[in-house]
Formats: C-alpha cells, sequence, structure tokens
C-alpha cells in the first residue's frame, strides 16, 4: 500500500536518499547550499547520527568520545529543507520503482540514491559461529558498541579481562591494538581466520602490521571461530580459549532485500555500479558506500572511500533531475591507506611506502576530525 500523505509517492519529481552514510551526509550539505529546483528529496533513515566509522577504533582507545565521532543528521536535513522518514527499508522493487518501509509503507520514487552501509548479518554469522548473537558484541551497527564498550572498560578495572576479537580484516587489526592501549591488562587474541590478517593490503602490509601486532603483546590465531559461549571460544582446530569478551569484527554483509530487488549485483548481494556511481541496470539509481560494489573495482567497498564519491554523487544527483548527463567519479590509484595503533602511533602506505609513528596518526586524527568538523559547520545552527 502507498501512503497518501507522503509527497514523494505522488510527486514524479521524487528524489528519495535511502541511508544517512558519509555519501549521502554530503549530498544533504550540498542540498543545504544549493537545493534541486522542483525536486522533492527523502531522506530515509532511522538513525539520528552518522558514526565517523574510520574513528570507531579511537573511540575504543579512548582517544575520542562519542561527540566527538558523530554527526548529527536533524541540522542537515533542516538546512537542506529534505523531509525525513525515520524509518528502515525493508524491501524494494527497482522496476516499478518502489520502496517499502519498516511501517509497511511504500513509497514511489523517480531517482534513488542508496548509500546504507553495509551490515553484519547477524543470522549469517550465527550459523557459522553459534553463541555469537548471544555472547557477542558486534562491531556494527555502531550503536550496540558504543553504548556497551565503556561498561567492558569499567569490568577491566575490577580482573584482568580476556578478550578475543573475531575477524582479520583492517577494523579488526585496528581495534585489537586500540583495546590493547586500552586495556593494557588484557589478556589479547586476534582470531583472524584462516587467511591471516589484513589481507586486502599489499604484503609489505601485512608483514608491518604483524609485527605491530606481536609488540603489542597480541596473540594472532591463524584460525576459525566456531563456537561462542559465555566464558570461552572453540576453534575449527579443536582448540578452546578462555574467553569473558567477544568482539566480532567480521565483515559486512549487503541487506537480504537488496539481492531481491531487481538491481545488478554481485555475488555477495552488493548492487554493482558504474564510474558515475550509477546502477548497473537501472539508470535512475544510484549507489555508495559499503553497500555498493564498482564494476570497474577501481574503487573499495567501504565508507572511507564512500568520503571521496560524496561530492561526485551530489552533482550526478543534481544533475539526472535537470536532465543532464552524469560525471565520472575518478579513482586516485595507489590511494592513502591510513590505520591507527590506538596509542598516538599509526600506519601510512601509499604504492610500495610505508611510514609509522605518529606523523601518521596525526593525518589520519587531521582528515577525521575535519570531515566531521566540516559536515557539522554546513548546517547552520537553528535560529
Amino acid at each position: 500500500m502507498t501512503t497518501a500523505a507522503d509527497p514523494s509517492s505522488q510527486d514524479p519529481r521524487s528524489l528519495v536518499l535511502l541511508g544517512a552514510g558519509h555519501a549521502h551526509v554530503q549530498v544533504l550539505a550540498q542540498l543545504a547550499r544549493k537545493p534541486l529546483p522542483g525536486v522533492q528529496v527523502t531522506l530515509v533513515s532511522p538513525h539520528p547520527h552518522l558514526f565517523h566509522f574510520p574513528m570507531v577504533a579511537g573511540y575504543v582507545a579512548g582517544r575520542y568520545d562519542l561527540d566527538a565521532c558523530n554527526i548529527a543528521i536533524e541540522p542537515l536535513v533542516r538546512a537542506s529543507a529534505v523531509r525525513w522518514l525515520r524509518r528502515n527499508a525493508v524491501a524494494l522493487d527497482a522496476n516499478r520503482r518502489l520502496l517499502r518501509l519498516d511501517d509497511g509503507t511504500d513509497i514511489n520514487y523517480q531517482w534513488l540514491s542508496v548509500n546504507i552501509g553495509g551490515v553484519q548479518d547477524r543470522d549469517r554469522v550465527e550459523l557459522n559461529l553459534p553463541g555469537a548473537r548471544e555472547h557477542g558484541l558486534f562491531v556494527r551497527p555502531f550503536n550496540a558498541l558504543g553504548a556497551l564498550w565503556p561498561k567492558v572498560v569499567e569490568m577491566a578495572t575490577s580482573r584482568t579481562l580476556r578478550v578475543a576479537i573475531v575477524g582479520g580484516g583492517d577494523t579488526a587489526v585496528e581495534l585489537a591494538m586500540a583495546i590493547r592501549h586500552r586495556l593494557p591488562q588484557a589478556a589479547l587474541t586476534l582470531v583472524s581466520g584462516l587467511t591471516g590478517i589484513a589481507i586486502q593490503q599489499p604484503t609489505a602490509m601485512q608483514g608491518i602490521l604483524a609485527q605491530a601486532l606481536k609488540q603489542r603483546r597480541i596473540n594472532v590465531v591463524p584460525d576459525r571461530a566456531t563456537r561462542l559461549s559465555e566464558a570461552e571460544l572453540t576453534l575449527a582446530s579443536g582448540a578452546r580459549l578462555a574467553c569473558d569478551v567477544a568482539l566480532i569484527a567480521t565483515g559486512v554483509s549487503a541487506p537480504g532485500w537488496l539481492q531481491a530487488s531487481g538491481l545488478a549485483c554481485d555475488a555477495d548481494g552488493f548492487m554493482t555500479v558504474d564510474a558515475c556511481q550509477r546502477s548497473c541496470s537501472h539508470a535512475n539509481v544510484f549507489g555508495a558506500g559499503d553497500v555498493s560494489t564498482r564494476a570497474d573495482s577501481l574503487l573499495p567497498r567501504n565508507g572511507r572511500a564512500a568520503l571521496s564519491v560524496g561530492p561526485t554523487l551530489a552533482a550526478n544527483l543534481a544533475a539526472i533531475t535537470a536532465g543532464q548527463s552524469s560525471t565520472a567519479c575518478l579513482a586516485r590509484s595507489g590511494a592513502l591507506k591510513l590505520l591507527g595503533y590506538g596509542d598516538g602511533r599509526g600506519l601510512a602506505a601509499w604504492g610500495g611506502h610505508a611510514l609509522q609513528g605518529r606523523m601518521a596518526w596525526w593525518y589520519k586524527d587531521w582528515i577525521d576530525r575535519s570531515f566531521v568538523r566540516r559536515l557539522r559547520e554546513s548546517a547552520p545552527p537553528a535560529s
């Protein structure tokens, strides 16, 4: 059914922004400066804040508080005069241009942009790691980790905790070192899986990170976690690790409804987009961030990549709603990679070169704080 009260269901010149991810907050900032004439823009997102996820390890390490990492959505919505529906999407029919929300409402649109971010599919994780849903602390969505992490820190004041991080990607590695800085006495294990750590990074960078973990007394176990209980983590090898706190930092998944939407998707269910961030199957649909995969493979599928495509996405949405052509978001070869160590040091890698130390952390910290500050300043205070 379609809600008659929703203007985007009646206005043929309607643009729906699904999700308030890193690219879309930049779109909102651009709309605050330059609205789209004659276009009804609707934002669909249940969250009052965007947590700048590249700062998650800094938050865990105690280098940031929550306010430093959050971008409030309401000021951006107010400044851009966008209609805001605080709901989740549960289904999409791209051929009928129909989006269904979790209250049963259907929204019709002329143009759609998707920037909802990837999710940790709890059902899938539970299937592979029974007990994770009950006993694990999931990294995504961040609101659970943000609320529970201070309680973990408080627990550590009364006893030595045994902490396991399940995952081997960049986020898991950063979190392991952040936890070591925040909980120096904890028994800390990174269960990286059979493929090892940071497999998406160059071999030299993997070696640097392995050495950094070793220097910080973080035990790396190249094995697969198979079961989690209240006090124990079981591995595929049969080994058992005593565990008081288990952080689930495995990779993200696409929402299940996306693969059934009619949009072109890759083998993992993420929507495929071209160099203009436009769906490879539906020219009126755009996507950015974790939820999308570039068909040319020139941009990674993560929130930080959405930082670079945000301005181009905003320009392309303005162009397509005005009947003009879209422009490509050019990927920079050998993009700078930045990881924090949690202790005021970090790693910066460009091509075959790498720099460790305080300068690397300073630069990462400056980039992240600048992004949050710029988005906050794009929305003038309420009068």
